[in-house]
């Protein structure tokens, strides 16, 4: 602000557009959660971290609901469209399984808060909110469909074989995201080792662990 004659008067700080300080209270927010989790993140929490009061705060966000809505809504949308380029770029299983994880790899290294609320809360959709229930869901749909996508297109195979694969493949998919988000983690936490070796100790695990199950091979039950 200036005092007429074009000089800045001091002490007087200028008003954010409307636009970027709902930004800025979104980009606060998402380091808040990342760094709290939902349910121990108030609102006052953000509007400290933002230095703003909570009224304003409460002028762009009714609610600590909207706001994380809103925070994971943006987190499931950048991911997802990630990772289908990623996948759509590949045609091989494997290479498709490589690409997931790389990006994986990418997004856990540039958007470490984004990756901390992924990871705190993507097996909790039902208690935070249906966002992360859909990326869970996409998740699961491009691990199944990498999975299966040989399977269709052999011409020999029945359907009810096709069938039976379809299920085994649902009951693979949460083992498969669940030891990607742990492997990418674990990496975080231990920077010495080389990425490319965790990358490919990850794609190790996931398809030649289903090229074992593929075979038949099983252990005996007790």
């Amino acid at each position: 602000m200036t005092d007429g004659t074009g000089e800045r008067v001091p002490g007087v700080r200028r008003r954010m557009p409307y636009a970027r300080r709902r930004e800025q209270l979104l980009q606060v927010a998402l380091e808040e959660f990342g760094r709290r989790g939902y349910h121990l993140t108030q609102m006052e929490h953000v509007a400290a971290a933002a230095q703003v009061s909570k009224a304003l705060l409460y002028q762009h966000f009714t609610s600590k609901e909207e706001l994380f809505a809103e925070v994971t809504e943006a987190i499931v949308a950048e991911l997802t469209a990630r990772l289908n380029e990623a996948v759509l770029a590949e045609r091989g299983s494997p290479h498709g399984i490589r690409a997931m994880i790389r990006v994986l790899f990418d997004y856990a290294t540039e958007e470490p808060d984004a990756w901390a609320l992924v990871v705190r809360h993507l097996d909790k959709p039902d208690d935070v909110g249906v966002e992360l229930r859909e990326l869970r869901d996409r998740l699961g749909g491009a691990f199944a469909d990498l999975l299966l996508r040989r399977r269709r297109a052999d011409p020999k195979l029945s359907p009810a074989a096709l069938a039976v694969n379809e299920r085994r493949a649902r009951l693979l998919v949460p083992l498969m995201y669940g030891s990607m988000l742990s492997m990418v983690s674990w990496w975080l936490e231990h920077p010495d080792t080389p990425r490319d070796r965790a990358e490919q100790m990850a794609i190790e695990f996931i398809w030649l662990g289903l090229d074992r199950l593929r075979t038949g091979e099983r252990l005996p039950r007790e």
